[in-house]
């Protein structure tokens, strides 16, 4: 038996205990045979590791039927062509240079934060986002560019950066006003700024770790909220640290507050973070495909976010990939011609001379573009 991180999960590994969320719902039981549905919803619940039977034990008690594995079919190299058409793109190669030498100054920016308490230059770390965002995006979209960045392995800095340029796309997909916007951006580089307080010999820790030590981890919230208190900055950027782990039906942390309790920018932030940890790459996979995403979304989280944030924010990224070719868990390929306002993740695809409705075909599901 061992301890392994949700990052090092691989379909086939089989449980060893039951596993809890944070506030001791049940989400995998022990003995259960991983594919990626079930890896991609640990992730959903923010569980940090999961115990994991050696190849030589055994366990008496079957493991419990699971949905079709969306690892069918090749794990790695199935997304190739999409993303290599994206990759070749003049956007795309600007966007990677200027987002990495972006995250260089913006480690140096939080790490003065954090620890030396240096002041906050709020415009010019704003500036760092939205100048990412370039009037000739027309066709690949910002969701497209973070999609295909996810070679690189620095989840602290880079994840924040990602969740940043989402609230600032997402603040504009609400309407907001440009004030709204830019706290949303500053807030999303922000929230994730107390686990510089986190002793690293935890976060790294190889075994399993104790209920303190688990409860360590869940104070980075609050640590980051202890950090910006003091600085002058909007108000809702403190509690975006704060309550970003906080869920509408109670289930989050560190407060377990309820709808309108938790503060609106930091619903708008929670599902940007969620989103882009479960889009981020795997050990044994390539980015998982959005609308496999927005299928976990809609079938676990309209009670834990906001419905009309949540919503909104499942319609734009699903017709973000409108027009785009796509291919099936039966190998059928098509174009997405249309979406399913009641389940976005289940669009009408025109497959040649036939048209395919998801939302009639339970047994379909979008696998990958190509």
């Amino acid at each position: 038996m061992r301890r392994v991180r949700i990052s090092e999960l691989r379909p086939g590994m089989k449980t060893a205990e039951d596993v809890y969320s944070y506030n001791n719902q049940m989400i995998v039981p022990k003995g259960s045979t991983l594919d990626d549905k079930m890896i991609t919803r640990l992730e959903f619940y923010s569980v940090l590791a999961v115990r994991i039977m050696d190849d030589n034990e055994d366990d008496s008690a079957p493991a419990p039927a699971s949905s079709p594995s969306f690892s069918e079919g090749p794990a790695i190299d199935d997304n190739t062509a999409y993303s290599q058409k994206v990759k070749n793109s003049k956007q795309f190669k600007r966007f990677e240079a200027t987002f990495l030498e972006n995250t260089e100054t913006f480690k140096e920016n939080l790490k003065n934060i954090a620890e030396n308490g240096a002041e906050i230059d709020s415009r010019s770390m704003i500036d760092s986002i939205t100048g990412l965002i370039t009037e000739d995006m027309t066709g690949i979209s910002v969701f497209d560019m973070l999609h295909n960045m996810r070679q690189y392995d620095d989840f602290t800095y880079m994840h924040s950066m990602n969740v940043s340029l989402i609230c600032n796309v997402f603040a504009k997909w609400l309407g907001m006003s440009k004030e709204d916007v830019d706290i949303l951006t500053l807030g999303g580089l922000l929230h994730d700024i107390g686990k510089l307080k986190i002793p690293d010999n935890i976060i790294r820790k190889p075994e399993k770790l104790s209920p303190t030590e688990y409860n360590i981890i869940k104070t980075h919230s609050l640590q980051g909220y202890n950090i910006l208190k003091e600085k002058n900055i909007d108000e809702n950027v403190k509690q975006c640290a704060l309550m970003h782990h906080e869920r509408c039906d109670g289930s989050g942390y560190p407060l377990g507050l309820t709808g309108d309790k938790i503060n609106t920018y930091a619903k708008v932030v929670a599902i940007a973070d969620v989103y882009d940890a479960m889009t981020a790459a795997r050990v044994y996979r390539g980015p998982l495909c959005p609308f496999k995403v927005i299928g976990i979304f809609e079938s676990e989280g309209l009670q834990k976010y906001d419905s009309h944030y949540i919503l909104t924010f499942l319609e734009h990224v699903a017709t973000t990939y409108m027009n785009n070719r796509v291919r099936l868990n039966n190998g059928l390929e098509g174009d997405v011609i249309f979406m399913n306002r009641n389940q976005y993740s289940r669009p009408m695809l025109q497959c040649g001379d036939k048209f395919i409705d998801l939302s009639r075909e339970p047994d379909l599901y979008i696998e990958t573009f190509v």
